[in-house]
């Protein structure tokens, strides 16, 4: 647990002024309360030595009216400063695993489960705020408080500074101490919120079979267990806050019945000592209260950064090389002996793989399901890697090109194209984040769907909706082709671009590709041709390699 949370806070070395300013002005807010007690404190004792409590009281209030005001002010200023640094590191968290995922999601990350992937995204990195906000900045508070505490009543009378220092002191290791138990119990939580997640999310995704298989009841229960599992795992969690929490306020009244005990073992000339004593552990007991919570907000964080460093140190399918050759000059393309399989205990999708694409070619690959169609796809984009042979790019061993390289070079239309829910500009410029409003109307004016969109209201800010639902299949298809005409890749792959298109939307899908994808080497993944496609070359994959097609 312990190097897990000291990797979250290597990523959040960027932050660290903010972390810093923020554990500062929560010491500055919790001193002020130290501050503000052992004033009263001096003045009530003040008042018992002369016996004029009123004189005394008036005299020390003149140095309570800053502090009163300073308490609030710093703890408000503390409450902005912490939540703001909070919010940026998880930020970059988030924006660290993400990158992290879309490195090494092309090999599967042995995630099967939406629902486990979606917690370990949103609710994982939300637990790491209490590393941060519940633990480390209240230990920090806590800590200067009780050397405040112990210097303070060290000068006053070092007896009763170890009287009340042991306890608080004690109080100071609840977090280490609970943290290590609390862990296992936080990772059980942590498991069962995947399994609730999984069981809730799945089912949705496949909503039509459930219904349809009369399986909604199955569903159900298998959701109920999972929430049964969820519970008893946080009633564990809960019992072991709840033995912390009394932990602590046991060693905040030792502190306290310990300064009491002090004065009246001590005798009358003692008295003024102790009630400083009193106030004093008082508002330690204020900061420590918060210390049991911390170990396991600990333990929390830690089963969140355990889960997230899980699923971001997969190893990537494709590493990059340490030093990448430069981008060739040219993009001509060509596949020499490659093997390759999914996994060392699967039959190989290619066994001896080899053809060119020249500069400008039009190959089309045919074949049925399962012949490693869409597989060539991953390779060609460093999704995946060769087992055995190489792929050329303008006589460049892709291997030996970073992944930008090739990606700048290559561009693919899936059969799944996905539009997401924004604006049709914000969707285009996916692949051109800074290409201007005129680039995107001659994208779109290509695709053959640019007098649609001006027909819009709201023209390129139209929204596409979640999976492009605004637009019928057709359209949609039509929008992710301009995403793709709008990158300036020399080579685009064309994987089952047309499926699911009823017959007469797909061959007009394929003759706006014919004139769209002019001027840029074109490989067509698909079935079967239909007669409009005009390909240079026609080659069938059989058996893993790719054949000639006859006729």
């Amino acid at each position: 647990m312990l190097h897990d949370l000291i990797r979250i806070l290597g990523l959040w070395r960027t932050r660290w002024s903010w972390l810093a300013a923020g554990a500062l002005v929560a010491m500055v807010a919790a001193l002020a309360g130290v501050a503000l007690l052992a004033f009263a404190g001096r003045g009530v004792s003040e008042g018992l030595r002369t016996g004029m409590l009123a004189g005394a009281a008036a005299g020390s209030l003149l140095l309570l009216r800053p502090l009163i005001f300073l308490r609030p002010a710093a703890r408000y200023l503390e409450r902005l400063v912490t939540h703001a640094a909070t919010f940026r590191a998880l930020a970059d968290t988030r924006v660290w695993f993400f990158r992290r995922l879309a490195e090494r999601l092309p090999g599967g990350l042995g995630l099967r489960r939406a629902g486990d992937l979606l917690g370990r995204l949103v609710s994982d990195v939300e637990a790491l705020d209490g590393l941060y906000l519940r633990a480390l900045v209240p230990a920090v508070a806590a800590l200067a408080v009780v050397l405040a505490t112990t210097l303070l009543l060290g000068a006053i009378s070092p007896p009763l500074a170890a009287i009340v220092a042991v306890p608080l002191a004690c109080a100071l290791l609840l977090p280490p101490l609970l943290a290590p138990g609390a862990a296992r119990a936080a990772e059980a939580v942590a498991e069962a919120q995947g399994g609730v997640r999984a069981a809730a999310i799945d089912p949705l995704l496949g909503i039509e079979d459930i219904l349809a298989a009369n399986a909604e009841p199955r569903a159900s229960a298998r959701l109920s267990a999972a929430a049964e599992t969820l519970t008893a795992a946080q009633e564990r969690l809960s019992r072991r806050s709840a033995w912390g929490g009394a932990s602590g306020t046991v060693l905040a009244q030792a502190a306290l019945l310990g300064a009491l005990g002090y004065g009246l073992a001590g005798g009358p000339g003692v008295a003024g000592a102790t009630v400083v004593g009193l106030f004093l552990a008082l508002a330690a007991a204020e900061s420590l209260s918060a210390l049991p919570r911390a170990g396991i907000a600990l333990a929390a964080a830690g089963a969140g950064a355990r889960r997230l460093f899980e699923a971001a140190d997969t190893p990537a399918p494709v590493a990059e090389p340490v030093t990448p050759a430069a981008p060739p000059a040219g993009h001509a393309l060509r596949v020499e002996g490659v093997r390759f399989a999914w996994a060392p205990d699967r039959e190989p999708v290619f066994t001896d793989l080899s053809f060119d694409l020249p500069e400008g070619g039009r190959l089309a690959l045919l074949g049925p399901s399962g012949a490693g169609k869409s597989t060539l796809g991953s390779l060609l984009l460093k999704l995946a890697a060769p087992g055995e042979g190489r792929i050329l790019l303008g006589g460049a061993d892709i291997a030996t090109l970073s992944h930008d390289a090739v990606r700048a070079r290559i561009a693919c239309l899936t059969q799944d194209a996905r539009l997401f829910d924004d604006s049709i500009a914000a969707n285009l410029r996916l692949a051109a984040p800074d290409a201007p409003d005129e680039a995107l109307w001659q994208a779109l004016d290509r695709a053959g769907i640019g007098e649609t969109v001006r027909a819009l209201p709201e023209g390129l800010a139209t929204g596409c909706g979640e999976g492009g639902a605004r637009f019928s299949g057709g359209q949609g298809r039509r929008l992710a082709l301009a995403r793709v005409l709008l990158a300036p890749a020399k080579i685009v792959i064309l994987d089952e671009p047309a499926a699911g298109l009823d017959p007469s939307a797909e061959r007009a899908f394929l003759e706006t590709l014919e004139s769209a994808t002019e001027g840029r080497s074109v490989i067509l993944i698909t079935h079967r041709l239909l007669g409009v496609e005009r390909p240079t070359r026609i080659l069938r994959l059989i058996a893993g390699r790719a054949i000639p097609a006859m006729g």
